[in-house]
Parts: structure tokens; sequence; C-alpha cells
């Protein structure tokens, strides 16, 4: 099992940790944020981060995920975040939303790179790529700007609206977008013999599709993948997925991947993690992903 983190991120850093919090910079603004698994005392004093912090969010007395944002005044509605590394420039517009996010989890941009680098080496004019549970989409970006023919699928329309306009800001065209239930279009993909070179996948612990579906990890993981071992091609593939779920152990994914993908060559598993300049490694998913190159 691998502990891995992005060392490719100079728009971003994780400044501190602890108190179930984290403080965070994007660019030129820093955050002030909930997160669960910060169970230890933060580095800096709280005088410190009231100075350094641009915008800071305060949880709901009557909900566990939403809350508001409480900003200075320099703090802008969205602001640009940029990504490049290697063959990679992507740019993704930033927002505070009420649900704490801001349309960016910079611990991906490992699994950025491994996108990257695995359709450059594809021995195929064009690789088709699916992402599901695609969200803003720069993992959509990463494929695109590789070659790919990229199939971006999101239940959440106004995601879908923000994933193009990253699109357009980092110069790609030709994605194509679709808002739909990710179980219900892959199980359309599967009896259609569509074929994939690569697939991605970031499922959430729960969500709802657009017409009110209702998706629980632990419940719908095991067919989802079942399904996408019938639409990745037999030579030149990859597969990535990402999972951020409390309690959901990187063995359960071993072992998924152990029934559907026995045979999965250059496989790789383990969480990955932001580091702060205290040291911490926080936690921010697990992952599971393989190829034939």
């Amino acid at each position: 099992m691998q502990l891995i983190t992005p060392d490719t991120l100079s728009d971003y850093e994780l400044i501190d940790t602890g108190g179930f919090e984290k403080l965070e910079r994007f660019g030129r603004y820093v955050l002030a944020r909930p997160e669960p698994q910060a169970v230890w005392t933060k580095g800096l004093s709280e005088e410190k981060w009231d100075e350094l912090s641009d915008a800071v969010f305060r949880r709901d007395k009557n909900s566990d995920e939403k809350g508001q944002w409480i900003l200075r005044k320099s703090m802008p509605d969205n602001w640009v975040f940029g990504y490049k590394s290697g063959q990679l420039d992507l740019k993704s517009k930033l927002s505070l939303s009420s649900f704490k996010h801001v349309g960016l989890f910079p611990e991906q941009a490992e699994n950025w790179e491994y996108i990257g680098r695995k359709l450059s080496g594809m021995q195929t004019e064009q690789p088709a790529v699916l992402n599901l549970f695609a969200y803003t989409g720069l993992a959509s970006l990463a494929a695109r700007q590789a070659g790919a023919d990229v199939t971006h699928v999101d239940a959440v329309k106004p995601v879908i609206s923000w994933a193009r306009a990253n699109m357009e800001m980092s110069g790609l065209d030709n994605i194509r977008w679709v808002v739909d239930d990710a179980l219900k279009f892959v199980k359309r993909e599967v009896r259609r013999n569509k074929k994939y070179n690569g697939i991605i996948l970031d499922p959430p612990a729960y969500g709802r599709g657009p017409a009110g579906e209702k998706w629980l990890l632990e419940t719908h993981i095991n067919e989802l993948l079942e399904l996408s071992v019938q639409l990745l091609t037999k030579e030149n593939f990859f597969l990535v997925i990402n999972l951020y779920s409390l309690g959901f152990s990187a063995m359960i994914l071993e072992n998924l991947f152990r029934a559907h993908f026995p045979d999965a060559p250059n496989r790789e598993f383990g969480e990955l993690f932001l580091r702060d300049r205290s040291g911490n490694k926080l936690p921010l998913g697990i992952f599971f992903r393989f190829s034939d190159q």
C-alpha cells in the first residue's frame, strides 16, 4: 500500500491543520474550512489563522454539511487556479460554495499526472476516456490535453457548466458533456457495447442523480465496478478510482478489485495525502489504479 502526495502544486499550499480544520492557500487567497480527519492540535495559533485567512467557513448549527463563508473585503466571489506540470497546463475557476467546497481537490494532481502519462504512452490514435462523477473536470481536462476523446458525466447541471468554463479557460474543446446518473449511464453504455481506453471514477459517499436517483457508495460500488470491467478495452487501458469516505479502507477497495479485475496489471493502491508546514500528513482519500503499460 502506497502513500502518495503531489509534488507539482505551485498554486496551492496546505498551511496548517488541526482542531478539525485546515488552512489552505489557493492562488493568492487563504481559506480556513472544516476537515474531519484533522483530529490533532493546530501547529499555528488561532491568532495566526485569523491573520492569514481571507475566508473562513462556519458550519450551520442545524446541518452537518451546509454553512456560510465569512469573508474579508478583499476576497472575491470567484478566482482562477492554475496547474502546470510537464505536458499539463490547466486552469479552473474556484468559488466558495455553501458546502465548504471550492471546486477543486488538489490532492488529485497525482491522478491528473497519472492520466496524462498513461494516455501519452498508448499506441492508439485517439483513446476514449470516461470520467464518472466528474465534478468540475480537472481529470477530464488532463485527459483531453493528453489527446483523449473524453466523455464527462455528472448528475449536477451547474457543475457541468463549471467544468465547461474550465475547459474553455484551459484552451481546450470537444469534451462530451453528459448530465446523468453515473450508474444508469454505465448500464446503457454496456448495452451499447461501448468501449473505453480509460475510466476515471471519483464517487461520493452518497448523492442524488438528476431524476432523484439515490447513490450510496457501500450499496452501489460493487455493481459499478462489475460494469466497468465490461467497458474497458482489452489493450491500451487504464482505470483510476478515488474514494473519500470516512471508514472506507483501502483494503476494501483492494478486495473489490481482486474480485472484478483479478488480472489487472501494474496495479497500485493506497492513500493520497497533503502535508502541512508542520509536517502533518492529512489523509484525503484512498485510490486504486492500474494499466497495461
